[in-house]
């Protein structure tokens, strides 16, 4: 994956950013910086933060017709907040939701040609793209998966559809699962891709995957720290997220990069993105819990599809652990491919979806 070639961001002094962030995330995650020159260049980090803006620039005009020709955007104003959707296709309809630290784009590859069978709706989460930035509320609930259903339910009734697909990926995947438990009459088949689910995870997590997926267990912790330290130079920690997770060179275009870069490198979309986090694993998880103990499990049919090469499909038996949260039938297997399915293995991605949601 070709990344950065020039940053957008000015130099400070004779230490580059990336360097100052590498610094600084060691001296917060040891307490201490034990070197005097260590120490002294992470306070001028924590000191001269880059000067980002609030919200994304506007995208270029461009971008949709080019990624998503034919489609119409349409901004949907939910309950608790505004949400960009990108639509096209008569046929059944199909809700594409989206991941971390992505954004609608990532469906590019996929989108158009579903499109072709299918009424394709594709939203930014809100917090993500070009959604709006609710208020945090109380331990996190606006950004809990909870929150981010309601607003997929909301916008499906406004285009006229009270039942749908779903295809989801990563964080969307998680809303998609809180969508099955709060709305099950709405939702007629789920797709679910590269995760298992999120009580399973942090109930179960050990040494390889909070090594690998790092930013789980950096995220939750408490405001303003790591908006803080991604904030000293969120291109290189985009880059840093993206590179770990994508396993096929060159899947994740240029243009689709800069659109990460445009929408995550701002202090709204940063600050959003942890509250989601945190959301799950604090409020979140208690819903999950109660869930469980209420016996609230997915009625529609599940088809699960993981990145053979990525990390959460080597640490758990994707099936099984699905199909303890199912009443339903879970079919499923793995993609060669990393977490990004959608953009590494876009054909098998688009067959998989096609062959699901067009069968009884």
């Amino acid at each position: 994956m070709t990344l950065r070639t020039n940053s957008v961001y000015p130099n400070s002094g004779t230490m580059n950013r990336r360097e100052m962030l590498r610094l600084s995330l060691a001296a917060a995650l040891m307490g201490t910086a034990t070197n005097p020159n260590e120490a002294q260049a992470t306070q001028t980090a924590a000191a001269k933060p880059i000067s980002l803006p609030e919200l994304p620039p506007k995208p270029p005009k461009d971008i949709a017709p080019k990624l998503f020709p034919g489609f119409v955007q349409t901004e949907v104003r939910t309950s608790g907040a505004s949400i960009p959707v990108l639509h096209k296709g008569d046929g059944p309809p199909v809700l594409l939701l989206h991941g971390y630290p992505e954004t609608h784009v990532t469906w590019h590859k996929v989108a158009p040609r579903l499109a072709e069978r299918f009424s394709v709706y594709v939203p930014d989460l809100r917090g993500y793209g070009d959604s709006s930035r609710p208020t945090d509320g109380d331990r996190h609930i606006n950004y809990s998966f909870r929150a981010m259903a309601l607003d997929q339910i909301e916008t499906m009734r406004h285009f006229g559809h009270e039942q749908f697909f779903v295809g989801s990926h990563d964080r969307g995947a998680r809303v998609a699962h809180r969508l099955c438990l709060d709305f099950p009459k709405n939702v007629t088949k789920v797709c679910l891709m590269d995760i298992a689910p999120t009580l399973t995870m942090y109930r179960q997590t050990n040494q390889e995957f909070a090594t690998r997926y790092l930013w789980w267990f950096f995220l939750i912790q408490a405001a303003p720290m790591p908006e803080h330290f991604i904030g000293l130079d969120p291109q290189y920690y985009l880059e840093v997220v993206l590179g770990a997770l994508n396993k096929t060179p060159g899947a994740i275009t240029p243009e689709v990069v800069n659109e990460y870069v445009r929408c995550f490198c701002c202090t709204s979309t940063i600050h959003a993105s942890c509250e989601d986090f945190r959301a799950s694993a604090d409020i979140g998880l208690e819903m999950d819990e109660a869930d469980d103990r209420a016996g609230n499990k997915i009625v529609a049919p599940v088809h699960v599809l993981w990145g053979a090469k990525n990390t959460v499909g080597q640490e758990w038996d994707i099936l099984a652990t699905w199909r303890a949260k199912a009443t339903s039938t879970v079919t499923g297997h793995s993609l060669d491919c990393g977490h990004f399915l959608q953009e590494e293995r876009p054909e098998e991605t688009l067959e998989e979806l096609q062959n699901f949601f067009g069968t009884a």
